[in-house]
């Protein structure tokens, strides 16, 4: 890739992180949301919380800045930053805001004697790692949500009934585990999903490719990839997003995977 190296993480932290990363980035660079939300060390700035995004932002830093990220799986954060996902939704936050100044200033002054990126990298997983020892447990639903829509489009009132909730109940918890509700969080994934068909080499054109991923058809594609991303499908495929992730794919709960109607709050089938 260009300006951004995704890596993998410690296998013991696959099911909270995606991936981590690290960046030499100069001039203007677009992001495209991906229900995650990362946190990252801007070498003389500090250490930020980018929540989930709604829909694709651009950045602009100076030549030769450096940065390094994990990024955690789509429900995974709030729990872990102690904070509502909806409160950090579409905003990029100091740590310290979060989590206290002196959390982020031991971050930093690890960060900053590390000898490489590799060194840095195993500094931030192991501190995701600490993070996550001790807390309280995440919530179940949100990895199974995740799961239910990677593998395919189902309805917010589908969803809701094999959840066992109401509408209204399911667009709260997957405000405070994802920052929007479900619909937004299919809409990503489903787009996530159509990137992730393309980069494993499904041919047949963008309509083959729409209608896999779960759209109606093309020019929902388009619509959609545009409101979500800025950007054409081809633009999109032409672009680094798809390989964003490294090896791995947000469209990987990282717990066990859901089939079919068993999106459940207390681990029994929906069914």
């Amino acid at each position: 890739m260009g300006w951004y190296t995704p890596a993998p993480v410690a296998p013991d932290l696959s099911e909270a992180l995606v991936c981590a990363w690290s960046a030499r980035a100069e001039g203007r660079q677009l992001l495209v949301p991906d229900g995650c939300v990362d946190v990252l060390w801007i070498a003389g700035v500090g250490v930020r919380v980018c929540g989930p995004e709604t829909s694709a932002w651009s950045f602009t830093l100076p030549r030769g800045s450096e940065s390094f990220g994990i990024r955690f799986r789509p429900g995974a954060a709030p729990h872990v930053l102690r904070t509502s996902a909806a409160h950090i939704r579409d905003t990029r936050v100091a740590l310290e805001d979060i989590l206290g100044s002196a959390v982020e200033r031991t971050l930093i002054d690890r960060l900053e004697h590390a000898a490489d990126t590799t060194a840095r990298l195993t500094i931030l997983q192991d501190t995701g790692r600490q993070w996550l020892t001790g807390q309280r447990a995440p919530d179940p639903l949100a990895a199974r949500i995740t799961s239910a829509l990677a593998a395919r489009s189902w309805s917010v009132e589908q969803l809701a009934d094999a959840s066992s909730m109401t509408s209204r109940q399911l667009h709260r918890r997957c405000n405070e585990a994802f920052g929007y509700g479900p619909s937004t969080l299919r809409s990503i994934l489903r787009l996530q999903r159509f990137m992730a068909l393309a980069r494993a080499g499904r041919h047949g054109g963008l309509a083959t490719l729409a209608a896999e991923s779960g759209f109606s058809d093309q020019a929902h594609l388009s619509r959609e990839c545009r409101r979500i991303a800025s950007l054409t499908p081809t633009a999109l495929l032409a672009s680094e997003a798809p390989d964003w992730h490294g090896e791995a794919s947000v469209l990987d709960a990282g717990v066990r995977s859901v089939q079919d109607r068993t999106v459940t709050t207390n681990g029994e089938s929906a069914a």
